[in-house]
């Protein structure tokens, strides 16, 4: 590879390998994987003619969810299984650039290493996820058999699962089915959206439990499970959910730090046992405010 000779060492090495950014070409030197005639440089390092600069990029390494104590909120567990209730603000499992804090670090922590390695070492457990800002139960299995028990549970739909969302507007009918599919959005490819082809089955059963006027609180039961589905469900039938900062509106009444939407219900069969078992908890503090607040009014 030629580099002209003037040119900073960092812009030269920029100019030739394009897959790299600027500020990681800059790491790299100083960290001394980025050599001139042999011997390390400053970023800012003019090239002479008859210079030498080889750059070695060092191999990635996967990173791994680290335990930390975390207070978890533990409904119920065996060996085989546990049931959380997730607080919210918490995400799931580590992803790039959100290594720790996460509900998986504080599992690492509670349970050692009687998780299941299915999910791999950055969700080890996890059978399925709720959102960060959704609160709520969700099931995490001790073991790769308990895992692979409960995740087709998921796939035959015998898994069940009951939300609590308050939602904007008047919902009419007392009951109802959404029946559309969801994938990513074309115009955002980090947010969900009703799609015309290439999505997947989605299916959402919801009730209405109470109406304010221009709220309703309704409890949705998933008949699948992708990626923000009953959020992106409201929305497309015109009733977003409160306090969703994606799919919700802009102006809201109320100052939330996310979306009133709870996993309040879950079922599923013991993997080990084979006997039915439910779970239900409460709204939380923050979500039932509100609701008092609407009674009130």
């Amino acid at each position: 590879m030629e580099y002209k000779a003037g040119e900073r060492i960092d812009k030269a090495v920029a100019a030739v390998h394009t897959e790299l950014s600027r500020a990681y070409i800059q790491q790299l030197i100083e960290e001394g994987h980025v050599t001139v005639s042999g011997r390390r440089v400053r970023p800012g390092y003019k090239l002479k003619t008859g210079d030498e600069v080889a750059v070695s990029v060092p191999a990635p390494t996967a990173p791994k969810a680290i335990a930390q104590d975390i207070p978890l909120n533990v409904v119920y567990e065996d060996g085989s299984v546990l049931v959380i209730n997730k607080p919210a603000g918490m995400v799931v499992h580590p992803a790039a650039g959100n290594y720790e804090d996460t509900l998986v670090n504080a599992l690492l922590h509670h349970c050692g290493d009687s998780l299941s390695a299915i999910g791999g070492v950055l969700r080890p457990g996890i059978v399925h996820r709720i959102d960060k800002d959704t609160t709520g139960l969700l099931i995490v299995a001790k073991g790769d058999r308990a895992h692979q028990h409960l995740s087709e549970q998921l796939k035959t739909r015998t898994l069940s699962r009951k939300y609590y969302a308050l939602v904007h507007g008047n919902v009419k009918e007392d009951a109802g089915t959404i029946n559309v599919p969801l994938g990513r959005d074309p115009k955002d490819r980090k947010k969900m959206a009703v799609v015309k082809t290439g999505g997947r089955e989605a299916v959402t059963h919801f009730e209405v439990i109470e109406r304010f006027g221009q709220y309703t609180l309704v409890r949705c039961k998933l008949q699948t499970g992708r990626t923000h589905q009953i959020r992106v469900h409201m929305r497309h039938i015109g009733h977003p959910i409160v306090g969703d900062k994606t799919y919700g509106i802009k102006k809201e009444a109320f100052q939330l730090d996310g979306q009133l939407l709870h996993a309040g219900e879950i079922g599923f069969i013991h993997p080990e046992t084979e006997r039915e078992m439910t779970f239900s908890v409460p709204l939380p503090e923050a979500f039932e405010h509100i609701l008092q607040i609407l009674r009130n009014r």
